[in-house]
């Protein structure tokens, strides 16, 4: 059997990068540009800022990841993008420098879901056991995904409103820390001295979706009712109490949905899963349960492209191509590709 190389493209939100991975489970390069620096001035993603720094920094990010790889586009059998979501501007960046290559090069093109792309980071260090439970936590999402197989998707729970990676870079904002405020509050809730006590919002029973606003509201009282007052605002306190909110919330829904669908592992996927605190807890909760826990490195967890790769390995397997009609889709769902 031939060995596969995909080259995978990512640009959805304010990372634009490019990897090609080997057979869905070999990176051979990967190749991430941040615009954090670029960002953080604005206390968090200009659409607008975002998309010119694409434009800038594409075609060097993956000339640079096939120099990385040794390849020619000739030794590729594939590009994946991310098709969606995401901000449409980062899109539309990221799917035309893909279908521009495709092109050029005489190559099939695979469009991707980012949150697909997350999920199969996992098969990119230590694999993916199914069925399984995908637990993805993020800026833009928080959801609960269960996997009977390779492919195949089942939303059983999702967010209502602010996602827990948005609900921290906004506490962190009125806590006046920089962004993105999760790397922040991790460190600032594991020094804490104390701990103020915020509501745990677990919405009705034996539901597995999320519910951040609440929360977020309940930080910011606390925070502002305390600056009027005249007195100090412990900030390592309340984020700990935050942070302690979120991850009680977040590991009880993961468990209990582990434990409903008889899973054999449970995988964590996007941004905030680089949380310390909610790694540990996850991690304690379910060994507990007798259930396999598993979670990228931390280069993983955040927007790359070895994601985008990995899901369009597998994709691609599975016979599924796109057209030049490919385009960027800013509310694009999680489908499964195969029923098999």
């Amino acid at each position: 059997m031939n060995d596969i190389h995909i080259l995978g493209i990512e640009t959805s939100c304010d990372e634009t990068a490019a990897s090609v991975v080997k057979n869905g489970r070999e990176i051979l390069s990967n190749v991430v540009a941040s615009q954090i620096e670029s960002q953080k001035r604005f206390g968090g993603v200009v659409p607008e800022v975002a998309s010119r720094l694409h434009v800038e920094q594409i075609t060097l990010v993956i000339e640079e990841a096939m120099e990385q790889a040794g390849l020619r586009p000739e030794d590729l059998d594939a590009v994946a993008v991310t098709e969606g979501p995401g901000l449409v501007g980062a899109l539309l960046i990221g799917v035309n420098a893909a279908k521009a290559f495709a092109f050029a090069n005489g190559l099939p093109i695979i469009g991707v879901h980012h949150i697909a792309g997350h999920v199969y980071a996992n098969r990119l260090d230590g694999g993916m056991e199914f069925p399984l439970v995908a637990l993805i936590i993020s800026g833009g999402h928080t959801e609960l995904v269960y996997m009977e197989r390779d492919g195949r998707f089942e939303l059983i729970g999702e967010t209502r409103d602010d996602a827990a990676g948005e609900a921290y870079d906004k506490v962190a904002r009125v806590l006046g820390l920089p962004y993105p405020g999760g790397p922040h509050i991790d460190r600032l809730a594991h020094e804490a001295q104390g701990t103020v006590e915020f509501p745990r919002a677990r919405l009705e029973e034996g539901s597995f979706d999320f519910s951040f606003s609440g929360l977020k509201s309940a930080v910011i009282n606390h925070v502002h009712n305390a600056r009027q007052k005249g007195q100090e605002v412990d900030t390592a306190s309340v984020a700990a109490g935050f942070q302690e909110s979120v991850i009680d919330v977040v590991v009880e829904k993961t468990v209990r949905a582990a434990k409903e669908k008889g899973v054999r592992q449970v995988i964590a996927a996007g941004g905030v899963s680089a949380n310390k605190g909610l790694r540990a807890a996850l991690s304690e909760a379910l060994e507990k349960e007798g259930i396999r826990f598993s979670v990228p490195p931390l280069n993983l967890c955040t927007d790359n492209a070895a994601m985008i790769a990995a899901a369009g390995t597998s994709m691609y397997e599975a016979g599924i191509r796109s057209d030049m009609a490919l385009n960027g889709r800013p509310g694009m769902e999680l489908l499964s590709w195969t029923m098999k």
